[in-house]
């Protein structure tokens, strides 16, 4: 029979690791069971449709978002391991009182591409994990590059209901069954170069110029090959086809966003750690006026709900824009 996500998590760590992630991870899974059962049948139990309220993003709340939030955060207050949760539906992270021993804090988009709920696109619950060192407070614990993740995992509720993770030795899949997540996929690898390329072309007229010129070379066959687009305008449905197809996602800078829209810390940092894992890249874009290409992983965060650009998937389509980006600022 297949490994279970506890099972797997175990094995590959020493014993002191390994049994507190298993135990993380065991509490997010629980969450995730309990998150698409309600998006299972959402339809039929008044689960659709706005909150109420907005977040701290200015973002109109989805029931289903304030749901998710809760279950996270939830299974997290009862780990005598997590000390805090920062997530996209707080506008400050949530600190547990009398935990001396904590050791991780939990960063989380507990439900991405919930605006697509209502048309029943693929949503998903992202996750990173930092450690918690002696005298950090939680927002110290949380305020670090991304090179420093303890854990990374995403959870893609789909027409299989699938949890990739990685804790610095490979991206592992596993798929639910009968309440269980078990192994479907190891050390996943991405392919070096892939078929198609993710980004929201309706706002190609506001993107840099080193973008357009980009999208150019992937359009016209000079990489190599003529690529495919394919964009899902959910996240984690766009990034878990890039992941396992290959390619490259963007979210560049535009004029009204010129800094990105993604968050850094619960979305590009995980997201990167995973892609990086399965021998894929992940980098900024730059901003709306070009800017420097970064890698994702060393971008220092000033605050948890910064937002960033992003380049992520495959190796050769990533280095390509790297390369494009300076040349088009060697021009400026």
């Amino acid at each position: 029979m297949a490994k279970t996500l506890v099972e797997h998590v175990r094995a590959g760590l020493d014993a002191e690791r390994g049994a507190a992630l298993a135990e993380l991870f065991a509490a997010l899974a629980d969450a995730a069971k309990q998150i698409e059962a309600r998006i299972r049948t959402a339809p039929l139990s008044d689960a659709l449709g706005a909150f109420g309220h907005t977040n701290v993003q200015g973002e109109q709340q989805q029931k289903l978002d304030v749901f998710a939030n809760d279950a996270v955060i939830g299974a997290m207050r009862a780990l005598p391991s997590v000390g805090a949760v920062v997530s996209e539906e707080d506008d400050e992270p949530v600190v547990f009182e009398g935990k001396p021993d904590a050791r991780f804090v939990v960063i989380t988009d507990p439900l991405d591409g919930s605006s697509n709920l209502d048309v029943d696109v693929n949503v998903g619950t992202i996750v990173s994990v930092q450690a918690i060192v002696a005298g950090e407070d939680a927002r110290a614990a949380a305020l670090k590059p991304g090179t420093q993740q303890v854990a990374a995992l995403y959870v893609n509720y789909g027409p299989a209901t699938m949890l990739v993770y990685t804790v610095g030795k490979g991206t592992h899949a596993f798929t639910l069954r009968d309440g269980e997540f078990l192994l479907s996929g190891e050390h996943l690898a991405m392919p070096e170069q892939g078929p198609y390329y993710s980004v929201n072309e309706a706002n190609a007229a506001d993107f840099p110029q080193a973008v357009r010129s980009y999208l150019t070379k992937l359009r016209d066959g000079s990489m190599g090959a003529k690529y495919g687009s394919r964009y899902v305008g959910s996240f984690i449905a766009d990034f878990h086809r890039t992941l396992l197809k290959g390619g490259v996602f963007l979210y560049p800078g535009t004029a009204k966003a010129p800094g990105g829209k993604l968050r850094l810390l619960y979305e590009a940092n995980p997201l990167a750690m995973l892609a990086e894992q399965a021998g894929g890249k992940a980098t900024t874009a730059g901003d709306a006026n070009g800017g420097e290409v970064r890698r994702i992983l060393e971008v220092v965060p000033t605050a948890p709900h910064v937002r960033t650009t992003l380049v992520i998937g495959s190796t050769a389509e990533v280095s390509a824009f790297g390369d494009v980006a300076a040349a088009a600022a060697s021009q400026a």
